[in-house]
């Protein structure tokens, strides 16, 4: 497979500048009373949705208002619901797929102000948005999203600067700490690597914005080396899904260095290993000194998880930049 993976590979290397100019750039104006709305909605699938439960926790946290995820489908085939008061976020790397453009413009019809985190100028769901913020992670050719992911979590840090301006000086800084991760390997690389070649089922954990890094790590693990993962909250883990360590099972924990996330990762952590299960433990704080926002820490956890992704599939014989059932555009309903 002569070139396998060069497009992830290079997409990969991208994203830090990515990051940093989608955060540091204007958003157009913001749309009449959006500052006054009552919840934010996000309409994604797949990667998109997990840059989306990123920015769900991150707007929460600065906003003081809800904000949770609508499931497509909810415009795509039923009625529709009541949006008076609202923002919807539509997060899509495409803009494309029909059931996002008729969520959409369902969700504007229901009387939501419609935001849409877009990387294809032009797109439908652009058309559709009342505002539409740039991804800005330019083409894209593998299959896998990589750098649009986090380009995603920085437009939607874009937004929310512009939105809570108090924001916008732990943003900016953020901004410049990933950039400056360019080229920067986590150190427990090589054993990572070894460890995922040998596993069979992977839990990926994380609370916060960790989980949503938490979902795209395990979503990057299916679709790309057909390995099976799963993504959980530290605080669902060790419920019913903690028996399964009973059997051979990796654990990776994303910590975004949040303090009240701290106690609930440790319990995690020491349960898991207590049970004989192999752990991973990993930090921004490795690599960079520099404080991050939460939704910035997340990027940064797939900045450095998504190049043991890359490298796994090419060792287990797949080419990452096609995988065989997939497609860049997915046509759903």
């Amino acid at each position: 497979m002569t070139g396998a993976g060069k497009h992830m590979r290079a997409e990969i290397a991208e994203a830090p500048g990515v990051f940093a100019g989608t955060v540091s750039a204007a958003v157009a104006p913001l749309p009449p009373g959006l500052s006054a709305l009552r919840a934010f909605y996000t309409i994604a699938r797949g990667s998109s949705d997990a840059a989306a439960n990123i920015l769900s926790y991150e707007f929460m946290r600065e906003t003081g208002k809800p904000m949770t995820s609508l499931p497509p489908s909810v415009f795509s085939l039923g009625r529709g619901v009541e949006l008076a008061g609202t923002a919807a976020l539509v997060v899509s790397q495409s803009g494309a797929s029909e059931d996002l453009v008729r969520s959409a413009k369902g969700a504007k019809a229901a009387g939501a102000a419609v935001i849409g985190l877009v990387n294809q100028p032009g797109s439908a769901v652009g058309a559709a948005a009342d505002l539409v913020v740039p991804i800005g992670a330019g083409p894209e050719l593998a299959v896998p999203a990589t750098k649009s992911v986090i380009g995603s979590v920085a437009a939607g840090m874009a937004l929310l600067s512009a939105l809570v301006p108090g924001y916008a000086a732990g943003a900016s800084a953020s901004a410049r700490a990933v950039a400056g991760l360019a080229g920067v390997s986590h150190p427990e690389s090589r054993a990572l690597l070894s460890a995922l070649l040998r596993a069979q089922h992977v839990y990926v954990i994380g609370r916060d914005t960790g989980y949503g890094a938490a979902q795209e790590l395990a979503l990057k693990l299916k679709e790309t080396c057909a390995l099976h993962a799963e993504a959980y909250s530290s605080s669902e883990v060790l419920h019913g899904p903690l028996q399964l360590v009973t059997k051979p099972l990796l654990i990776l924990i994303l910590d975004t260095g949040q303090p009240d996330v701290q106690p609930s990762l440790d319990t995690a952590e020491a349960r898991f290993r207590a049970a004989g299960g192999t752990v991973f433990r990993l930090r921004p704080a490795d690599v960079v000194a520099a404080p991050l926002t939460p939704a910035a820490a997340a990027a940064a956890l797939l900045y450095l998880t998504y190049p043991l992704v890359l490298d796994l599939a090419l060792a287990l014989g797949f080419d990452p930049d096609r995988p065989a059932t997939l497609s860049k555009v997915t046509q759903t309903t």
